[in-house]
């Protein structure tokens, strides 16, 4: 295993491979390779919203970057919703591409068991909230939110308001299989924002603290660390790309 580690950056709900504009940068000034990836639906992929993407379209999104790209040596990040994609994503890789992951980290993110969807650990009145408001549009999507919910503030805010496209609805409530000792065959860190804490990963933030084998890293920020503590967020991910 190389000293040189080869980044994996998966978004979460709303966002696009440009929330990691200011990681991205610091990641490969330390010698290391960088990609961020758009899942299919939104961002710089809106065009591509349909009823139809589920989470394996997102988990195909990142396998056939990692395949086509001829990655090694990878350390796979998923923000927020995109735990759940990473989880895919290391299931697939470790039966089909074995070896070829470093280490899973999870920043601020779902960190599902076999057979859970993204919204199962949201309160009821939450997937109330937001099945209501994409049934409103017509079944296609959830709005964003103001992304003052996820503890940012002033030109911060206004950035990634302007960027936040509406999240696919087909996946909120689609589960994921997958062998979960396969998953936890790799190395895996949780990176905690907790000032101000986002309430919906209240439930993982208890779950990697009582399950064996989680590293955990706190942050004190919001919940998009990305934003609003880049050096912070790479210094933490630079250090996991040093650890065996």
């Amino acid at each position: 295993m190389s000293g040189v580690a080869q980044f994996v950056l998966v978004h979460g709900a709303w966002h696009g491979a440009w929330c990691w504009s200011r990681v991205l940068p610091r990641l490969r000034a330390a010698g290391h390779d960088a990609h961020a990836v758009t899942l299919t639906g939104v961002g710089d992929r809106a065009h591509l919203l349909s009823r139809d993407i589920r989470v394996a379209t997102h988990v195909a999104d990142v396998v056939n970057l990692i395949v086509c790209e001829e990655l090694s040596d990878v350390v796979l990040v998923g923000h927020s919703y995109g735990g759940m994609v990473i989880t895919g994503v290391a299931d697939r890789m470790q039966a089909e591409h074995s070896g070829v992951l470093r280490h899973l980290v999870y920043v601020d993110g779902s960190a599902p068991k076999p057979g859970e969807s993204w919204s199962s650990p949201h309160k009821p009145e939450v997937v109330a909230a937001r099945v209501a408001a994409a049934e409103a549009g017509g079944g296609l999507a959830i709005p964003q939110p103001d992304a003052s919910v996820f503890g940012l503030e002033g030109a911060d805010r206004d950035w990634v308001n302007r960027r936040m496209t509406p999240q696919p609805f087909g996946l909120y409530r689609d589960p994921l299989q997958f062998d979960a000792e396969r998953v936890a065959r790799l190395p895996r860190s949780f990176i905690d924002c907790n000032q101000p804490a986002f309430p919906n990963i209240e439930p993982m933030r208890k779950r990697v603290r009582e399950e064996p084998g989680w590293n955990v890293i706190v942050i004190a920020t919001g919940h998009d660390v990305m934003v609003s503590e880049p050096a912070q967020l790479s210094d933490a991910l630079l250090r996991i790309a040093r650890s065996r």
